[in-house]
């Protein structure tokens, strides 16, 4: 992997990774919140049905990054895309209240890398999907050697591609003003990310959606309290985590912790990653579409179209995706209880460029992806489900409703320590830890507002494979 040789300051792209330097905790959480709400969005059964009717496509931005998209007949992959931009999709700064809120600088901080990125699988029969995590420091190629870069972390692609369309834009505009060549650059970006997924997962990306950091903020503000599950009680200074063991709802601002929290500083011994950063973002994912189906968010009016207006500007989509019919499929996913999957790394490394990196191996990576897109039919001997793992003990915790199946040999199994904590990576096991503490007596949440008791489940380590349709309990 190499840079282009000109003055650190001389880009768009080569700012923002000045930036990356200075405010790299905060430009990872941003990103970590926006992909989250998208897949979130997606499984909450009707929300985009409900968008057409109250008038969010008339404000949604369609892109012309991706034509042509199969229609939701079919076997379909659609990518989920967090950046860590601190604009929205118009390139207009967010409120002064959201920003204060995020804890995430200003519009002069973050940058356009795609530090979420997820592959949601919907075959076209109905049955369970699935949503790949792919982890954002992966070393791949990079599709189309952006800004004169072959390799480097895939979540590089989009900044690369829209700075070097940036330069190229703006040394023949033809006749566009700055705002279009802002779209275009952006287009460029969507391309380039797409591409590099799917060149290295072997896969068609039928249809993209990406979201804004902001998007998060505004949905888990409409939808508080939120209610999710620890194996361990945890705390950690950058982010703000402070939790307890077990079943426990949490605010707006609680669920920005709870999704970015990637280390602990409490000195318990609690070992956190970025991979299990992931895993948080899946169970936080499955949890909150448990909330809106019991709950019946989104046939509430008033707040279908509080949400609505909030995300309109935080979101874009490719131009094939029908809203309206992903409104109907979203129904199936819920409940056909969504598989999800984090891909394995081989080890921690470092690139030729010092950047810490994640060594893949590109060919294992893609038989698992098939094996995943494509599942075999069980043998009639394994028919039978498995038991589910219990739960940490918590106030009113039941029976189990899922269970975290081992995943198609996600297993962070080499040696090396992680790219942002110096941890060694945690996907030696199950990580069925859950006694550590009980929560605090009379802290239970009230049984009117939570899913039910029995939707809980232990969901292991992010090695593992976890099936939602409940409140999974994560580290």
């Amino acid at each position: 992997m190499r840079r282009p040789e000109d003055a650190s300051f001389r880009n768009l792209y080569q700012k923002s990774l000045a930036y990356d330097r200075r405010w790299t905790y905060r430009r990872r959480r941003a990103a970590v919140l926006a992909g989250v709400v998208a897949v979130a969005l997606v499984l909450g059964a009707g929300v985009w049905a409900a968008a057409t009717y109250f008038g969010f496509e008339n404000g949604i931005r369609r892109s012309d990054a991706l034509t042509g998209g199969k229609g939701l007949d079919q076997d379909v992959n659609i990518l989920l895309m967090g950046l860590d931009s601190r604009l929205d999709e118009n390139g207009k700064p967010l409120s002064q209240e959201e920003y204060d809120a995020l804890h995430s600088g200003s519009s002069d901080d973050g940058g356009y890398n795609s530090n979420v990125l997820m592959v949601l699988h919907v075959p076209k029969d109905g049955s369970r999907a699935t949503i790949i995590s792919v982890p954002r420091d992966d070393y791949v190629d990079l599709a189309g050697s952006p800004d004169g870069i072959q390799q480097g972390k895939v979540k590089q692609a989009y900044g690369y591609a829209m700075d070097q369309a940036m330069r190229e834009f703006a040394a023949s505009p033809n006749g566009k003003s700055q705002d279009e060549i802002y779209q275009a650059a952006r287009d460029a970006g969507r391309k380039a990310e797409i591409s590099t997924v799917e060149n290295f997962l072997n896969i068609r990306i039928d249809h993209f959606a990406e979201v804004t950091m902001a998007a998060f903020l505004s949905v888990a503000k409409a939808v508080a309290p939120i209610t999710v599950c620890l194996q361990e009680a945890t705390q950690d200074s950058y982010s703000g985590a402070d939790f307890k063991a077990g079943v426990q709802q949490i605010n707006a601002q609680q669920a920005v912790a709870f999704v970015r929290q990637r280390r602990d500083t409490s000195g318990s011994g609690v070992a956190l990653s970025d991979l299990d950063r992931s895993r948080r973002q899946q169970a936080f994912i499955s949890s909150l579409a448990t909330q809106l189906k019991q709950k019946g968010t989104f046939t509430d009016l008033g707040r279908v179209t509080g949400i609505l207006d909030a995300l309109k500007d935080k979101i874009a989509v490719d131009q094939g995706l029908n809203l309206i019919d992903f409104g109907l499929k979203a129904k199936q996913l819920t409940e056909n209880k969504t598989k999800f999957v984090t891909l394995p790394i081989v080890q921690f490394g470092t690139s030729d460029t010092g950047e810490s990196v994640n060594i893949v191996d590109k060919q294992a990576i893609q038989a698992q992806v098939a094996d995943l897109l494509n599942p075999k039919p069980a043998p009639a001997s394994s028919a039978a489900a498995q038991p589910a793992r219990p739960a940490p003990a918590a106030p009113a915790a039941g029976s189990s409703d899922g269970a975290g199946t081992q995943g198609s040999g996600a297993q962070g199994s080499g040696a090396g320590q992680d790219s942002s904590t110096g941890q060694t990576p945690a996907g030696q096991g199950s990580g069925a830890q859950g006694q550590a503490g009980q929560p605090a007596s009379g802290q239970a949440p009230p049984a009117a507002a939570s899913p039910s008791p029995s939707s809980t489940f232990n969901a292991g380590d992010w090695s593992d494979a976890l099936v939602g349709g409940g409140v999974p309990c994560v580290k």
